[in-house]
């Protein structure tokens, strides 16, 4: 009886197997996800949150300070100012396909090193070191800068070296120090994958099976994804748009010390973007008495820059520990209270740096630092945080 049984079961099942086969209409691509073990990648054809896609299948970025004037019309003083020109016009299959890139540690000489490695989305694309690690562990000379709104930046690099996004990552991914690549060695790996080959081909849109990923499609895929990091949803940008609820008293009152001009904070870290993308030496301290980082110096050849460095936005500065080129600063407090202490008191003695004008001596209380901490946090949204790919084309760990 159970002989019969097991009989009539096996029977069954191969019936039903047949009809699956000659009846199966199950899209290609999900039987390709199916039958790759779930390594099968597509782009999205939508934009990101916070951009509309045009007619033209490119992704425009849309927020309420458009409806502003810029700084340069209106001045500084309000709230409701617009903001630089952005750099958008990508299409939602090139910032997806970015957006894999910069999670693919394909990029790097030994495979372990990706973008997010030195710029982790939980670090506020930060990585949370005085100063980040490179290949092989090698220390390299400065801290990494926040990613957020970078679509605004007009110069790139701590000392303003790049002017766009595209020339930036060349710095990484090419320096011995850090990713340790050359385009021949990322093309010839890149182009040895059929997903990269299929994904490049969605995205560009152009080319054929027999044409090979060039050098230029790959730095304009990862800038497409940079560009898509916009952090304009905070509980600050609530307030400037009129929802005079989203801050309490104490950071309401630390925005008023912040713009005031006995601070001068925002002189500097001007709003909405706070950060006016100029060079200013500071006098900020070294962690090696033994070294000094010349910083603009070298970029523009002006020793009035020694010392100088690109004002960093203030947006979701309490996710970006430690603080300044150097990561001297371990805290937002302490990197608050360096202002304060006088002008150039932390200057190395046999340096004679011209300090920038708006650094003097605020002689803010305890109280008052407080509050500012308080509002800085206020700039804190992560509202648009891409989603972090569960596995990239290469099929490499993600690091």
């Amino acid at each position: 009886m159970n002989r019969i049984f097991f009989t009539i079961s096996i029977f069954i099942i191969g019936i039903v197997f047949l009809f699956v086969f000659l009846f199966d209409k199950t899209p290609t691509a999900y039987k390709k996800f199916q039958d790759s073990n779930n390594n099968y990648f597509s782009l999205c054809a939508t934009c990101p949150p916070g951009f509309k896609l045009t007619k033209e299948n490119k992704c425009e970025n849309v927020n309420l300070y458009m409806q502003y004037d810029s700084p340069n019309n209106k001045g500084l003083g309000g709230l409701k100012i617009g903001l630089p020109e952005v750099r958008d016009g990508f299409s939602p299959q090139q910032m997806d396909l970015g957006r894999y890139l910069f999670f693919d540690p394909i990029l790097s000489s030994d495979n372990k090193i990706s973008c997010a490695s030195c710029h982790n989305p939980e670090l506020g694309f930060s990585d949370g070191k005085a100063k980040s690690e490179g290949m092989n562990g090698a220390v390299l000379e400065r801290s990494a800068p926040s990613l957020w709104n970078v679509a605004y930046l007009k110069r790139l690099f701590w000392d303003a070296r790049a002017n766009s996004l595209e020339e930036q990552m060349q710095g990484p991914l090419f320096s011995p120090h850090e990713m340790a690549s050359t385009s021949e060695e990322i093309l010839k790996k890149l182009n040895l994958s059929k997903e990269y080959r299929q994904l490049f081909r969605e995205a560009f849109g152009t080319k054929n099976e027999k044409d090979s990923i060039q050098m230029n499609e790959v730095f304009t895929a990862i800038t497409a994804f940079e560009t898509s990091l916009i952090s304009l949803n905070s509980r600050y940008d609530q307030y400037a748009h009129g929802f005079a609820n989203a801050l309490n008293e104490k950071e309401i009152e630390g925005m008023n010390i912040f713009r005031s001009f006995v601070a001068r904070c925002a002189e500097c870290h001007t709003p909405p973007l706070f950060s006016n993308q100029q060079i200013a030496v500071i006098g900020s301290p070294e962690p090696n008495a033994d070294f000094f980082d010349e910083g603009a110096q070298e970029t523009f050849n002006d020793a009035t820059m020694r010392g100088g460095f690109k004002v960093p936005s203030l947006r979701n500065i309490e996710k970006t520990a430690p603080y300044m080129h150097s990561g001297h600063f371990k805290t937002l407090k302490e990197a608050i209270a360096f202002y304060t202490k006088g002008r150039g008191h932390a200057v190395p003695k046999g340096e004679n740096l011209y300090l920038h004008w708006h650094i003097w001596e605020p002689q803010l209380s305890d109280e008052e630092v407080e509050r500012i901490h308080d509002f800085l946090k206020t700039l804190t949204d992560e509202t648009f945080m891409p989603e972090i790919p569960k596995k990239v084309p290469s099929g490499l760990p993600i690091s």
